[in-house]
């Protein structure tokens, strides 16, 4: 210090500053907090993301699994996988039934 006090007043003059600076960054965090729309949005912009990964997660594990079947049944054949029962051609056979009906059906309006 000096014997005339200038030491003393840069020095109070320096916290001061400090503490303006202090101050100046404890508002902005209490605007911060006090914006409630801004906190919303960013609430809903971090949930939006966090949508998106699950997304992108759930997708790529029903793509693996639908590969891991696919080739399943590629192994094990289709005839094995889908039933050697009547169901497959009783839906043909029925197709078959209809058209004949409807060509029928046509052919009586034009007579």
């Amino acid at each position: 210090m000096t014997g005339n006090g200038t030491g003393d007043t840069e020095a109070l003059r320096e916290e001061i500053r400090r503490t303006r600076v202090e101050l100046g960054q404890t508002m902005e965090l209490l605007a911060a907090k006090a914006d409630v729309k801004a906190r919303l949005r960013e609430s809903a912009g971090q949930a939006r993301e966090r949508m998106r990964e699950q997304a992108a997660l759930t997708v790529a594990r029903v793509r693996g699994q639908a590969a891991q079947q696919t080739g399943e049944l590629r192994t094990r054949g289709y005839r094995e996988t889908l039933g050697r029962g009547p169901a497959p051609w009783a839906a043909v056979a029925a197709g078959a039934l209809a058209a004949v009906v409807v060509l029928l059906i046509v052919r009586g309006r034009r007579r």
